[in-house]
């Protein structure tokens, strides 16, 4: 419903239920957004300018708003919440304790024990959001643009770069964001760049 708030920052409060923040907007209406820690820390100074992008929560007793100080970190908090056992407290969890690229990496290496360094994250729990969260990254059915770069070829194999590109897709990127990323990631990276160097990089790139 909302892809992003755009505002003032009116105040923030931390309680035992999470970590929140208003966002006044030219309407003089005040959001109320529940927001992790890291992005909670990284907050401008009161009545400046803010940027949230957002997320609708629809439970059946109320309706709340999650937000991010990074669209990537709200696009993979999409993608967490839809992994069956995963809500948004656990997916907000999930996300103040990794970075986005940690945290898809240990997916697509497939490793669930990093993920238990997570509060409240077990075996069982770690193992599911692999699986799931794995498919759901790796699935993506788009055509892919080819990255017309001589750096494609000898700095990454084809695999990998595939790799950081559906991820990207999965994020809700543009074919056009995805290529031009991809380009210039390629052409900073050191030679025999993995899936996740290169992810981390284009993310960087897009997040400017």
């Amino acid at each position: 419903m909302y892809d992003y708030i755009k505002g003032i920052f009116a105040y923030k409060t931390s309680t035992s239920k999470g970590n929140f923040v208003t966002v006044q907007t030219g309407g003089g209406v005040g959001y109320l957004f529940e927001v992790m820690e890291r992005d909670f820390t990284k907050l401008p100074e009161l009545n400046a300018e803010l940027k949230m992008y957002s997320v609708l929560i629809h439970r059946e007793d109320k309706m709340s708003l999650c937000g991010f100080l990074k669209r990537e970190d709200r696009d993979i908090f999409n993608i967490l919440t839809s992994v069956s056992g995963v809500g948004s407290k656990m997916a907000l969890v999930l996300l103040n304790s990794f970075e986005v690229t940690d945290l898809v990496g240990f997916v697509l290496d497939g490793n669930y024990k990093e993920l238990t360094r997570a509060k409240g994250v077990g075996p069982k729990l770690a193992q599911k959001i692999i699986l799931e969260l794995k498919d759901k990254l790796t699935s993506y059915q788009g055509v892919m643009p080819v990255v017309n770069s001589s750096a494609s070829i000898h700095l990454a194999s084809s695999q990998n770069v595939e790799d950081a590109q559906m991820v990207l897709y999965s994020l809700g990127y543009s074919n056009d964001e995805v290529s031009s990323a991809i380009s210039k990631a390629l052409s900073k990276l050191p030679e025999n760049s993995s899936a996740e160097e290169i992810l981390k990089e284009a993310l960087k790139i897009l997040s400017v």
